[in-house]
């Protein structure tokens, strides 16, 4: 007798199990640790800010709406599953087919009952939180106090709460379609619903299901069918944003009667439900569709070919003036100012006497060339950057406005070559050094700009006699991140400026202010190893219990984390604010749902040559305010706040969602008032508003006979010219304003180049602490006389390009070793006329760039001056005595280089004891120089010829002492 042993335990795939759950859970808890550093990161970051509560706010928003949409969507799904299965005939005959189906799903019923209104519920979830800010502007919504001219209903009631029916109407509709798919789908597999031999079968519990479903996604369709008339008030149409005649006497009626007629289809179908008749709601279903295609369609068709069209102007024009008064409000343009302007084209003497406080301001070093130069004397090390453009601003020097051209000298740790390790580029080399600031109506004698604060380290105007904190922990280009901080008794290892004391060849600090989360424990070293994957933050012996980490530190980006409601100004700032360099950003509310307003891409409006690409999160709006002017202390990466506007809607909304994040503008100092300007966007998108509404008829708005646009950059004919700061005086006005400005030419293709009109915004808010200037924000407007023409900024290039002793300047210098830059072309209303300015730098066209104003041009009407400072031009062009008082009137020596800082020396006075000087004659010397790089050019274009390289190289030879000697002749005032 043979016995069979019994199989062995099956202990290795209990093993293999209790492995993998234990994998999965390591698994689990790494993945949960990873996620929960991250979160946790974020919220240490604006803890230290002082911002923990607006990411607290948005967390707590996107968890209740996740939950709200989950439930919203999971809960009627499950239960349309429910009922329809457990609602099914018991004994219903299937086919093979269908038994064949329900074999396959039986053993997965379960699982599909619970698995599929998770699955959209998920989805649902993550759709809702993404729109929990419409939610709570909704929730938080204000009244305007402005009503909209069609329905009379409070213009807050687009602004807030039909974006928020809008998306509850959306989402409804998603959760009934769902639930009816769902319904007929197990009604089929198991038999409530019954296809066969050209015959449909529907049981009884099926029947009102699905009835009910439909007639309550009618009763939504209904809904929406009544919101879209308020919707016609913010929808683009051929000519306005808004409803014109036929929606206000087609379309609007036509919407409200198929909305009526949704919700008697809809009582068909509940009546159905339970009578069982679908003759009654599928009839009334057909005539709806019949309806719409009648009433949403064809009735307009017909209304806007027959009635409309023939008489647009005169049935359309009480829309097109609602168009215009709802446009002007909603862009902050309907205070402008216009004048009408007959330009004078005529020089004579002393024409620009009474403008001489406008001309003493005129910039001629422009910060869009400069850079290089800047960085060549002020880099001192190749670890510094600049920023380029450069940045303007203004300061009070000895009493009066100066125009300033300023940049902050920035870390550039991708300059460090070899020495570019963890610990140098993370806890030695973490900040900038100074701010440098040169005059923007001044030049030395060489070309260079006249700097007003400069050096390591640093000294000058803006800083002299106060406290001043120079360093820059948190800027545009400052490393991703950097570990600082110290106790008070241990030896600084932060570079602080290069320029030694006491024999050492370096200068170094501790940082000692509260700029970013604490990392002195393991745990928090932890957390930010995790988060910039760096071992080196968690091994690392040079960081201690005060250590810091700053990172986000651009100043965009912490006011964007700090007010994440905000779009933001893409010129951000610096200057020197009561002793400190502060980055100054300004932020706007946006929206696209102001009625009768008319939609514009933020992308294209403030697209132009000196901002090419611009990145905006909404782009089609019809709303704007500067509703927040916001600070960034460059040392310490404080972000301060101020409610702008506090009469926008949309920030009173929002300082109801993020409370106590806003200070008032009574916060403010003096030092700051004085250098917050209005916004180059903002002015760039009424710009781009008024260019088609600055006219105040629907007959002018309708013809378009008077339609404006932004002309080209003279420079770069594909991008518009973009707006300049400057200070100056409109006429009308009493004294000159830092004040913005742009021009307009007729529109359209192919058009002439000729001044149209002229804008400009006063930009200066006055320095009272708390105290906004009553004329800041100021629109004024010179319409220019069409009868005689001022040529364009495009002309106005052309003909100074076209100049023969402009051509012969540039093509001798571009024949040898140099380059010549035409600088940005001012415009200014001075002399009863518009005079142009234009100032011409010539650089090295080899490696190192050092480019140097060496001319200026200056143009008035159909007259052109080309000298080497302005003063001599202006001078030149109005018959020898301009009657102007310019900055460069005295050209100021250049500094002699050093380590430190040199201060500029103080302007001297002429000999003559007057306030001008007499523009020279070009000298013999000059002629000279001329008639030899000519030559020289004739012989070596003859050796080229000739192929005679000898020849060639000694003409080369000659040309290139030519072009140095009028260079030497240019500079001791000799052009």
């Amino acid at each position: 007798m043979t016995t069979t042993s019994a199989p062995p335990p099956a202990t290795p795939s209990r093993s293999r199990r209790a492995i993998a759950i234990t994998l999965a859970v390591i698994a689990a808890l790494v993945v949960a640790f990873f996620v929960f550093a991250s979160l946790y990161a974020d919220w240490l970051w604006y803890r230290q800010l002082g911002f923990d509560g607006v990411l607290v706010t948005q967390w707590v928003a996107r968890v209740i709406m996740f939950a709200v949409g989950f439930i919203a969507m999971a809960v009627p799904v499950w239960l349309s599953i429910q009922l329809a299965y457990r609602l099914r005939p018991v004994y219903a005959r299937l086919s093979s087919q269908l038994d064949r189906y329900q074999e396959v799903v039986e053993p997965l019923r379960r699982l599909g009952m619970w698995g599929i209104p998770t699955f959209f519920g998920f989805f649902a979830g993550f759709a809702a939180s993404a729109q929990w800010e419409t939610v709570a502007l909704w929730f938080n919504g204000v009244s305007t106090g402005t009503t909209d001219p069609e329905f009379g209903l409070d213009t807050g009631f687009y602004l807030f709460t039909m974006p928020f029916l809008s998306a509850v109407v959306g989402f409804a509709s998603a959760v009934v379609i769902v639930c009816l798919l769902v319904t007929a789908l197990v009604s089929y597999l198991y038999g409530s619903v019954r296809v066969g031999q050209r015959e449909l079968r529907i049981s009884k519990s099926a029947r009102i299901q699905l009835a009910v479903i439909a007639g309550i996604y009618l009763l939504i369709q209904g809904a929406s069918l009544w919101l879209d008339r308020y919707r016609t008030l913010v929808t683009p149409n051929d000519r306005i944003t808004g409803a014109g005649y036929v929606d206000v006497n087609a379309v609007i009626p036509g919407q409200a009667i198929l909305a009526i007629a949704a919700v008697i289809v809809a009582v068909a179908f509940f009546v159905t439900a339970v009578i069982g008749r679908w003759r009654y709601p599928l009839i009334g279903t057909a005539l709806l569709i019949v309806s719409s295609l009648v009433v949403g369609i064809a009735y307009p068709w017909f209304v806007n070919n027959v009635q409309v069209r023939p008489n647009q102007l005169t049935l359309e024009s009480p829309f097109y003036e609602r168009n215009l008064a709802s446009t002007k409000a909603a862009y902050n343009i309907d205070g402008l100012e216009k004048t009408d302007f007959e330009a004078v084209t005529d020089v004579e003497p002393g024409q620009l006497r009474a403008d001489a406080d406008t001309t003493a301001s005129i910039r001629i070093m422009d910060p869009a060339i400069i850079g290089p130069t800047v960085r060549q004397i002020e880099q001192y090390r190749s670890y510094y950057q600049f920023a380029e453009p450069l940045d303007v601003d203004r300061y009070e020097i000895d009493g009066q406005t100066q125009d300033t051209v300023v940049s902050v000298r920035e870390l550039n740790v991708n300059q460090l070559g070899d020495a570019a390790s963890w610990y140098n580029t993370t806890l030695v080399y973490t900040h900038g050094y100074g701010m440098v600031a040169a005059k923007g109506n001044e030049r030395t004698a060489d070309g260079n700009p006249v700097f007003v604060e400069r050096g390591i380290p640093t000294s000058g105007e803006l800083t002299l006699g106060q406290e001043y904190e120079p360093r820059v922990y948190f800027g545009e280009f400052s490393p991703t991140y950097s570990i600082v901080g110290a106790p008070e008794d241990t030896s600084p290892i932060e570079l602080d400026y290069p320029r030694g004391q006491e024999g050492e060849s370096q200068t170094k600090t501790t940082f000692d202010g509260d700029g970013g989360p604490s990392i002195g424990d393991v745990f928090h070293r932890l957390i930010y190893s995790l988060k910039f994957q760096s071992t080196d933050i968690l091994f690392s012996d040079a960081i201690n219990d005060q250590s810091q980490i700053l990172y986000d530190r651009d100043p965009s980006t912490r006011v964007q984390k700090a007010a994440p409601y905000l779009e933001l100004d893409n010129d951000p700032y610096p200057s020197v604010v009561d002793g400190r360099i502060v980055w100054i950003v300004d932020g706007y509310t946006l929206s696209a749902n102001y009625p009768y307003s008319s939609i514009v891409s933020l992308s294209d409006a403030i697209s132009d040559s000196s901002n090419p690409q611009p990145r905006v999160a909404l782009d089609n709006i019809n709303y704007i305010r500067n509703s927040v002017k916001a600070t960034v202390d460059a040392y310490s990466g404080e972000v301060t706040l101020y409610a702008w506007d506090a009469e926008d809607p949309l920030l009173q909304a929002w300082q109801k969602v993020y409370p106590n994040t806003l200070k008032p503008i009574s916060d403010m100092s003096g030092d700051l008032m004085s250098h917050v300007r209005y916004p180059t966007d903002l002015f760039k998108v009424q710009r781009a508003m008024l260019g088609t509404y600055h006219v105040d008829t629907a007959q002018s708005f309708y013809s378009r006979d008077n339609a404006w646009k932004t002309p080209n950059d003279p420079q770069l004919d594909t991008q518009l010219q973009p707006p300049y700061y400057l200070t100056m005086k409109m006429p009308g006005q009493d004294s000159p304003s830092y004040s913005m400005f742009s021009s307009f030419i007729p529109g359209g293709q192919d058009t002439r180049n000729v001044l149209m009109g002229y804008l400009s915004v006063d930009s200066d808010a006055g320095s009272e602490a708390g105290v906004v200037g009553s004329e800041y924000g100021k629109l004024r407007m010179l319409e220019i006389n069409a009868e005689t023409p001022v040529p364009g900024p495009g002309q106005v290039q052309n003909t100074f390009d076209a100049d023969p002793d402009v051509s012969s300047f540039s093509n001798i210098l571009q024949q040898g070793q140099s380059e010549v830059i035409n600088g940005n072309l001012l415009t200014l209303p001075v002399g009863g006329g518009l005079l142009y300015v234009q100032p011409v730098f010539v650089q090295s066209s080899g490696a190192t760039k050092l480019p140097t104003l060496q001319k200026v041009l200056v143009g008035f009407g159909d007259e052109v001056a080309f000298e080497n400072t302005l003063q001599e031009a202006l001078d030149v062009l109005f018959g020898g005595d301009s009657g102007a008082s310019t900055g460069d009137t005295d050209v100021i020596p250049d500094p002699v280089p050093g380590d430190g800082a040199t201060p500029t020396p103080t302007p001297t006075e002429p000999a003559d004891g007057g306030g001008t000087t007499t523009p020279t004659t070009p000298t013999l010397d000059r002629q000279a120089a001329l008639d030899q790089a000519r030559d020289a050019l004739a012989e070596r274009n003859t050796a080229l010829q000739n192929a005679d390289w000898t020849a060639y190289g000694q003409a080369e030879d000659k040309l290139t002492q030519a072009v140095e000697r009028l260079l030497e002749l240019e500079g001791d005032g000799q052009g």
